[in-house]
């Protein structure tokens, strides 16, 4: 049931999105922890005589590695109670995980990461208002990831590959014994994924021109990396490779003058193809330290709906969310938004000093009843308005599983939802969560169309990465509707392939026509776009081939300039409340170097998007292979603060084994 205070203000909903008797309960058992001390007082009592006041338990613990003692990060580890109810956290680089809000009772505990034989521990034991302490200790799985059956299957949304029957160890006391395990992937069926139809290589002379808008978006390389730390071969059409590309933050340098960002260029060998060229393009947005960001309006619109129960939805999504609450300062405001069979307001806007009471709305959520998106978008957009800062920074970050099912639900609607709500100035960033119903395809449509970008959170560092070291790239836009079109000189270039932006791609004439969307640029954001190119005069079987017209000669273009310059790289942007572009002009010479002496950030970028390649299957994948991803990864991976990048490098590996079996 809804209560509507009026049209304009927010309104509370009762039970289940959130827990109004809590407040009553909370009352009572003050009222009783007094009465208990009172009590004690006059009658001489000791307190723990009395009733005591259940606080629910805890267990965390390190999980490592059994035979060299390292710290295993990203490890999923979940409790199980009696009932079939899940509790579950991932472990953090250093191996820690923590498992909070449990019942007294006795649980089973189960560990697996991809390389290492899956763990169970029965009968672990957990008292209320307390800590239990558990290491796990994981062993290598060599032996038994050779009797790994990968089996292909073909479904109308997925295409995965299923690991089956992988054997692994119980522990119990000191009993152990080998059992089978079956990794199903019938919990993904229900994902879905816009179909990627992979750029080709185009002819210079007919096609020089190729325009695309930047994407900012970095959803993929996370859900990618949930598929493969869970056993499976990413589905293709979940592996965006700009995507990856641009999970990276890459060491550009910082804009000098007026323009939001710098442009960097480079030429070098093509690491899967001896015989053509990689061009590397890459855009640093200027960084703004988070005491000189503008004031924030920010609307969090919750999806709370029944299919967000799990634990790596709405109890991974608070914690998440908590985070970012701890960032915020006195001139930011927040609104909570949340939707199931209807949309709500839970918390009316509210200044960042009052981090309590934002906690506290967020804490009591719960989920339950189907899912309204539609009519959540529509008054999260209304209460941002309704708290408007001019020069601020107004957003709207939705986060959900993406499974709508009540009003505007397919994508076309949404689409045409979101495409109207950014006329408001309110910008959007969307954030999914969880697995096995996710809807990839709805939500790259959402942040697509509404001036946002997309992130997918699969644990809790990944919230981290998002909600404090990204802070302004992922809240504060500094540049919009940011287009790349790249001029090749074909002179020097016969073909070209634009590496991934599959769906980024825009018409020619849409370059200089104001009035089409493109990609938003944050505060220290980093943009990275790479060419495949074949040389004139170089020889490629991997190009396509058109036969001779039989009733007209095409005449080629004469060249008229003579120049070293490989390309020209136009773009194209607007400030975050410009309706007029401003043009950046800048050319690449053709000075390539080899791939030994070309930079950290070419060599890396290009070792993410061979792997790509690789897991996309592409038919321009060419020599790529995973080693060498890993060779190429380790040589540049440079200063690697948070640790992305070593992560990355232990997936290359993973997929190399899961490759050679």
């Amino acid at each position: 049931m809804l209560l509507w205070k009026n049209k304009t203000q927010c309104i509370s909903i009762s039970k289940p999105i959130v827990k109004p008797k809590l407040i009553i309960m909370k009352t009572i058992t003050l009222i009783a922890g007094s009465l208990a001390i009172i009590s004690g007082i006059f009658f001489n009592s000791p307190l723990s005589e009395k009733e005591p006041i259940i606080k629910p338990g805890e267990l965390q613990g390190f999980v490592k590695d059994k035979s060299t003692n390292e710290a295993i990060p990203f490890v999923n580890v979940v409790l199980v109670d009696s009932a079939g109810g899940q509790f579950g956290a991932s472990s953090d680089f250093n191996g820690k995980y923590r498992i909070q809000h449990l019942t007294k009772g006795t649980y089973t505990l189960r560990a697996r990461f991809i390389g290492y034989q899956a763990l169970e521990i029965q009968n672990v034991v957990i008292n209320s208002a307390k800590i239990t302490y558990l290491d796990i200790k994981l062993s290598a799985s060599a032996i038994e990831m050779q009797e790994f059956e990968v089996v292909e299957e073909s479904r109308s949304e997925l295409s995965v590959r299923k690991l089956k029957t992988a054997a692994y160890s119980v522990v119990s006391g000191n009993r152990v014994g080998n059992v089978s395990y079956d990794w199903d992937d019938s919990y993904m069926a229900n994902e879905s994924y816009s179909e990627i139809s992979e750029n080709e290589f185009k002819h210079s002379l007919k096609d020089p021109l190729s325009t695309f808008s930047i994407d900012v978006d970095a959803a993929s390389y996370s859900n990618v990396r949930r598929m493969i730390n869970q056993g499976y071969a990413p589905q293709k059409n979940a592996v965006r490779v700009e995507e990856m590309i641009n999970y990276f933050s890459y060491d550009y340098p910082n804009p000098k003058g007026n323009d939001p960002f710098s442009i960097t260029t480079e030429v070098s060998d093509c690491p899967w193809n001896e015989q053509h060229k990689l061009v590397h393009i890459g855009l640093q947005g200027k960084k703004i330290e988070t005491e000189n960001l503008p004031p924030s309006n920010l609307v969090f619109l919750i999806d709370v709906s029944g299919s967000m129960s799990n634990y790596n939805k709405l109890p991974l999504l608070k914690k998440s969310f908590a985070l970012l609450v701890d960032q915020l300062r006195p001139q930011d405001r927040v609104a909570i938004i949340v939707y199931a069979g209807a949309a709500g307001c839970v918390l009316e806007s509210t200044s960042g000093n009052e981090k309590g009471k934002i906690l506290g709305a967020l804490e009591n959520l719960q989920s339950g009843g189907s899912t309204a998106g539609g009519a959540g978008i529509n008054l999260a957009y209304k209460i941002a308005l309704n708290n408007f800062l001019e020069g601020g920074n107004n957003r709207v970050i939705l986060a959900t599983d993406g499974d709508f099912n009540v009003g505007a639900s397919s994508d076309n609607a949404m689409e045409k939802l979101i495409e109207e709500k950014r006329k408001s100035g309110v910008f959007l960033t969307v954030l999914g969560f969880g697995m096995g119903n996710y809807k990839d395809s709805k939500m790259e449509v959402i942040a697509d169309k509404g001036n946002g970008n997309y992130a997918y959170i699969d644990n809790i560092m990944e919230a981290k990465k998002v909600f404090v070291n990204e802070l302004g790239a992922t809240l504060f836009t500094i540049a919009k509707d940011v287009k790349i079109q790249v001029e090749f000189n074909p002179s020097k270039v016969a073909y070209y392939k634009l590496i991934g932006y599959e769906n980024r791609m825009l018409a020619a004439e849409d370059f200089n026509d104001d009035t089409k969307d493109a990609g938003e640029l944050g505060a220290g954001h980093t943009v990275t776009a790479l060419y495949e190119i074949v040389p004139v005069g170089v020889k490629s079987n991997i190009v396509p081939s058109i036969d001779p017209l039989k009733y007209q000669k095409v005449k080629e273009s004469k060249i008229v300039v003579d120049s070293d310059e490989l390309l020209t790289v136009k773009f194209r942007y607007k400030d975050p409340k410009g309706t007029t572009s401003k043009l950046i002009v800048k050319e690449l010479h053709d000075k390539s170097v080899k791939l030994a002496n070309a930079s950290d950030n070419f060599k890396y970028s290009a070792a993410v998007t061979e792997f790509g390649l690789l897991l996309r299957d592409s038919k321009y994948k060419a020599s790529s292979n995973y080693s060498h991803v890993v060779e190429l990864a380790k040589s540049a991976k440079g200063n690697d603060v948070y640790g992305y990048r070593t992560e990355f490098i232990r997936l290359a590996e993973t997929m190399e084994l899961l490759a050679d079996k």
